[in-house]
């Protein structure tokens, strides 16, 4: 073949694999191979640390944010309902990811800067009483746009 005939037919050969890709990937997935596990992340405003928890304000679309209540029981070995995981110096953005199982709150990871002078960090003064946001928490309430 001549070399001006190659390039187009490596070309045409190309295109057809990257091509079919896509039909391959629009195949329906079986129900014994989806997974009842997902997560939503969501990035993180402010963390105050608090005597029951955390309080975690997260951005819930692009110009609200709301609040989640984390209490410290949660990260015990027996109970085992929440991560902290602290993140290095670099520019990773705080982030709190939430699984659900079969559509209901069954872990929270909490993505922290270690350093506590980050702009995340923030502190509750100590006259402020917000037991009662921790106390009978079975699950965390996370609101989405």
């Amino acid at each position: 073949m001549p070399k001006s005939k190659k390039l187009p037919f490596f070309a045409l050969l190309g295109f057809l694999a990257l091509g079919a890709a896509p039909v391959q990937a629009q195949q329906p997935i079986p129900p014994q191979d989806l997974s009842d596990l997902y997560y939503v992340t969501v990035p993180i405003e402010k963390v105050y640390p608090y005597r029951k928890g955390y309080v975690v304000v997260y951005r819930r679309g692009a110009n609200r944010v709301a609040q989640a209540y984390i209490p410290f029981e949660w990260f015990r070995a027996n109970v085992k309902k929440a991560d902290l995981i602290q993140i290095g110096y670099g520019s990773t953005q705080p982030c709190l990811s939430v699984f659900y199982k079969e559509g209901k709150f069954h872990y929270v990871r909490l993505y922290v800067s270690r350093q506590k002078s980050h702009a995340t960090w923030g502190l509750i003064p100590s006259i402020i009483n917000i037991d009662d946001r921790f106390e009978g928490l079975e699950e965390l309430q996370m609101a989405y746009d």
